[in-house]
């Protein structure tokens, strides 16, 4: 009996390697997540053999996870062995400057560019920002997707795999200003870009963005001092 005819130039081998790529994708969302949400801290060890029993999946998938963050600077080696990446206060100022252009750049490109259904969304995830409740974790996550929905209503897709690539250092400051007690004022901001993209007006979209990053930088330097005084 003839053998199943396979994908021209694909192998088992392939389809093996490719569910091990699987695998180590879903290693690094996770790890990647655990960062953004402050499950994982800055300067906090990490150990391949404990990431491997908590996830169920043997250490080939959470090497090449681990090598990926070590590439997009999440992960450093230390004195300890493998810890999170720690930014010091100069690098998280030339954060947010990059942060304003981008963030700007791609709300004025949203302005222009946005579909019904991308405003529809961009609406929708402003009013579950709205009214969410105090879970700290699911606040970092839903304001993630009402930024990313942004970018993908950009329809630039240079611009957001750059974004994508700042929001890893993004994610080492741990705690988002989101959950700052001038929460309804971040609120206003998010319905003022929205408004201005719905208007198709690109000046008044990307002030709005810069506006909201500036003042989440603002908000971010307030914390620290706060926390250096207690």
């Amino acid at each position: 009996m003839a053998s199943p005819p396979q994908t021209r130039g694909l192998s088992a081998r392939d389809d093996e390697a490719a569910r091990g790529r699987s695998r180590a994708d879903s290693v690094f969302e996770s790890l990647r997540d655990a960062i953004w949400t402050g499950r994982i801290v800055s300067g906090e060890r990490i150990r391949e053999e404990e990431i491997a029993r908590n996830l169920g999946v043997s250490r080939t998938p959470v090497r090449e996870a681990l090598q990926r963050l070590q590439q997009r600077g999440l992960l450093v080696v230390g004195a300890r062995g493998l810890v999170v990446s720690q930014l010091t206060s100069n690098q998280v100022i030339e954060l947010y400057a990059m942060r304003e252009i981008l963030e700007g750049s791609a709300a004025r490109l949203a302005a222009q560019h946005a579909t019904e259904i991308e405003i529809s969304v961009l609406h929708r995830l402003q009013r579950e920002l709205q009214q969410v409740s105090d879970d700290a974790n699911a606040v970092v996550m839903l304001n993630r997707r009402f930024h990313q929905a942004i970018y993908e209503a950009a329809h630039n897709r240079y611009l957001v795999q750059t974004l994508d690539l700042l929001h890893d250092s993004l994610a080492l400051l741990n705690n988002t200003t989101f959950r700052a007690p001038k929460r309804s004022e971040t609120d206003k901001e998010h319905r003022q870009i929205v408004a201005a993209i719905e208007k198709h007006d690109p000046d008044q979209a990307e002030s709005a963005a810069r506006r909201h990053i500036r003042n989440a930088q603002f908000t971010r330097f307030e914390q620290r001092a706060m926390l250096l005084e207690q």
